[in-house]
């Protein structure tokens, strides 16, 4: 008869566990997918300047010279993450009219630039892009002609929308102000040097405007896209 209890039980239960050996963890194989999206998330906390290979290999628990099997140099990386950022943009439906479809595509790429800021300068610059960027140029490009557009036309307002976006973008990015609270303690350090009565109407717009509860910037970018959007319904319209 065993005269053991249940704490030697347990003692033994436990000292098994000590000395039975452990799995290593595993790692999931290495890939494309998984370098661009390990770049991605480095862009977006450090911006571009902190995306190195060597970083990325530290991020992927690798060595560099083991990202360069999946991505042949950082150009390529860069190339890559941009069409991330592309894909997460929304495409132009096919049979919806241009307008909507514009207005859409504009507050979707502006919400996507808000997450990625160090693709706002990319976007457009690369040599050698992803099917997600050929996939949208095409489809803002189809959306324009089928709404009547011609190819002069729509090149023209493809350039106006996207100076737009992109401009308005950076801009929102450099302010060094998030809201109304913060425009007391800005516009006091910029004007305390001069003359009270120096700029009289940039006062009167900080004050009686950008001051105001609820004031952000960011609403401004709606304002000007409608201009945009109307103008550009008004080429289409017949000369009488």
């Amino acid at each position: 008869m065993s005269l053991s209890t249940p704490t030697d039980e347990i003692a033994d239960d436990t000292q098994e566990r000590m000395t039975k050996p452990t799995a290593a963890p595993t790692r999931l194989p290495l890939s494309r997918d998984r370098v661009l999206d390990a770049a991605l998330t480095l862009a977006d906390e450090g911006g571009i300047e902190s995306l190195t290979m060597r970083r990325l290999g530290q991020s992927l628990g690798v060595e560099a010279m083991a990202v360069y099997y999946h991505v042949a140099n950082k150009d390529r990386v860069i190339d890559g993450i941009v069409d991330i950022v592309f894909a997460e943009v929304e495409l132009p439906e096919m049979g919806l009219d241009w307008r909507t479809a514009m207005r859409r595509r504009a507050l979707s790429l502006r919400d996507v630039l808000a997450r990625h800021r160090w693709a706002i300068g990319l976007m457009e610059s690369r040599a050698n892009p992803g099917p997600a960027s050929l996939r949208h140029h095409d489809a803002v490009i189809g959306s324009l002609l089928a709404g009547g557009f011609d190819m002069a036309a729509t090149a023209h307002a493809y350039s106006v929308l996207d100076g737009y976006i992109y401009g308005f973008a950076l801009t929102k990015m450099n302010l060094p102000f998030e809201g109304s609270d913060d425009v007391a303690d800005v516009a006091q350090t910029m004007l305390q040097p001069y003359a009270m009565d120096a700029y009289p109407n940039l006062v009167a717009f900080i004050t009686e405007h950008a001051m105001q509860p609820g004031y952000d910037y960011a609403d401004e970018f709606e304002y000007g896209l409608d201009l945009i959007l109307d103008g550009l319904e008004r080429t289409l319209r017949p000369v009488r």
